[in-house]
């Protein structure tokens, strides 16, 4: 079957100890590998402070899960993360083209450093100034020849 990439953060209460925090942490990567999902990055932001409270707490344990999964398994994955009481808010996201190959670029550690390898690099994007003048050919000087009748007042 065809799998997408999929990137799921989720945030775990602050009251865990350590051990406690990587348990959930490996109980969620199980879930997704028992479902035939294959790991591709996993990033711990550690404990960050919350944009509001939640649960009656002010911070959390940040994860990053980045995997190439069915969309059963995703089904799947979000029934835990609702089923654990450890978790507090789960976000699980489908990339496109483009999401993915960022997230392989950040998996690498190329994104925000400025000596990437010219291979994965975007290329400059090709836009005109609006405020380039325009060059203009020069123009050709034309001489004017005056004729002998025009000059007297050829007029009789």
């Amino acid at each position: 079957m065809f799998q997408n990439n999929y990137e799921a953060v989720f945030i775990l209460t602050p009251v865990l100890s350590d051990a406690q925090m990587k348990d959930a942490v490996e109980k969620f990567k199980k879930v997704l590998t028992d479902n035939g999902a294959e790991l591709l990055n996993e990033e711990s932001w550690g404990l960050r402070k919350l944009a509001y409270p939640i649960q009656h707490k002010t911070t959390g344990y940040y994860q990053l899960l980045q995997f190439t999964a069915t969309p059963s398994t995703i089904a799947t994955l979000e029934t835990e993360y609702k089923r654990d009481e450890r978790v507090m808010r789960y976000l699980t996201v489908k990339l496109d083209k483009y999401g993915a190959e960022y997230a392989e670029k950040r998996a690498k550690g190329l994104v925000g450093k400025k000596d990437a390898p010219a291979e994965l690099a975007a290329p400059a994007p090709d836009k005109k100034s609006p405020n380039k003048k325009k060059e203009v050919a020069p123009v050709e000087e034309v001489a004017v020849v005056e004729s002998k009748e025009a000059t007297e007042g050829g007029a009789e």
